[in-house]
């Protein structure tokens, strides 16, 4: 059954993409399914009379056998769990309860005045002295304010992750020029499902969160994504996973949604990619911005100005009747 498994489930990102534009649930998503069998397939004419519905009921029935064995582990693995805590729980109890044995007693004995001295430094110092905090794996890290720059208007705002993003108190984000993904947690103390979540991506807005819960991000973002292009898959059944594709590839994002506090964009240090790896439009803009660096560095036109000056040289051989000499160019 595990083999099943790994063999469809590398198709889930592309399902769950076709499920959003689903909104009335299973049964629209169901339909949309089963008329392209029958428009771009011969699943309806391809056997015998009655087959197809002899291999939908069977496909149903082994999944839904799929689903109440996995139900059954869960439910008596969760069982198990409480009879271990319970048993636990008793256990010490009845620990606490038995009667302890004389030579158990504590002795008491009368301090002489040094030492009830010594002791009450011993205590007040104690007291005094301020646990130190250790961060579990559970508390998420938070990205570092930035407290002194050069420029007062970096002050204040957070400093990029590794991943060019922000890592924040209930989610973190990572981005490339191109995309942007999110790792939100759910905080949940069972395995969650697609049914369990609510995601929903517009160009300009997104909302993730559990189920009869308020929602974990519910706000607009600073700029447009493609929606058809972006998707979310439930990992572990313990954090939502999103990727979300940037429409415009030349802007580094100083936050998730409007609500987020800013990162220093100027602190991003992106990894060196290869302009191969770019699209045709933005490997163009990428070389265009490099080479007008040059150009500027060198104390040379760039290539806009190159431009002009072209033009302007071509019509200056093409009238040389036309006195130039006095004009002012820019």
């Amino acid at each position: 059954m595990s083999g099943d498994c790994d063999k469809t489930e590398q198709f889930d990102g592309l399902f769950l993409s076709i499920a959003q534009h689903h909104p009335q649930g299973p049964s629209q998503l169901l339909d949309t399914f089963v008329s392209f069998l029958r428009r771009k397939t011969d699943f309806f004419s391809g056997g015998q009379d009655g087959a197809w519905e002899k291999m939908v009921m069977s496909t149903f029935r082994k999944h839904d056998k799929i689903y109440k064995d996995e139900r059954d582990a869960e439910l008596k693995e969760k069982k198990e769990k409480e009879a271990a805590k319970l048993a636990a729980a008793q256990k010490k109890t009845t620990k606490a309860q038995q009667p302890s044995s004389s030579s158990d007693h504590a002795q008491i004995t009368e301090l002489t005045d040094a030492e009830a001295e010594k002791l009450q430094e011993e205590l007040n110092a104690a007291k005094s002295k301020k646990p130190e905090t250790v961060p579990s794996e559970e508390t998420p890290t938070v990205s570092k304010v930035i407290e002194e720059d050069e420029e007062e208007s970096e002050k204040g705002k957070l400093l990029p992750n590794k991943g060019n993003g922000c890592d924040l108190e209930k989610y973190s984000w990572t981005q490339t020029l191109q995309d942007l993904e999110v790792r939100i947690p759910l905080n949940v103390n069972f395995k969650a499902r697609q049914k369990d979540v609510v995601v929903n991506i517009t160009k300009k807005h997104l909302t993730c969160g559990v189920k009869g819960q308020p929602p974990i991000i519910d706000d607009d973002l600073p700029y447009e994504i493609k929606v058809e292009e972006s998707t979310w898959v439930i990992e572990d059944g313990r954090l939502i996973l999103l990727t979300m594709e940037k429409v415009n590839k030349m802007n580094w994002w100083s936050k998730l949604v409007v609500s987020d506090p800013e990162i220093s964009t100027k602190k991003i240090n992106p990894e060196p990619s290869k302009l191969s790896d770019l699209d045709g439009e933005t490997r163009g803009l990428v070389e265009k911005m490099m080479y007008d660096q040059r150009q500027k560095e060198m104390g040379l036109p760039t290539s806009d100005e190159q431009k002009k000056q072209d033009v302007l040289k071509k019509f200056m051989e093409q009238h040389p009747e036309m006195d130039f000499s006095k004009c002012k160019f820019n």
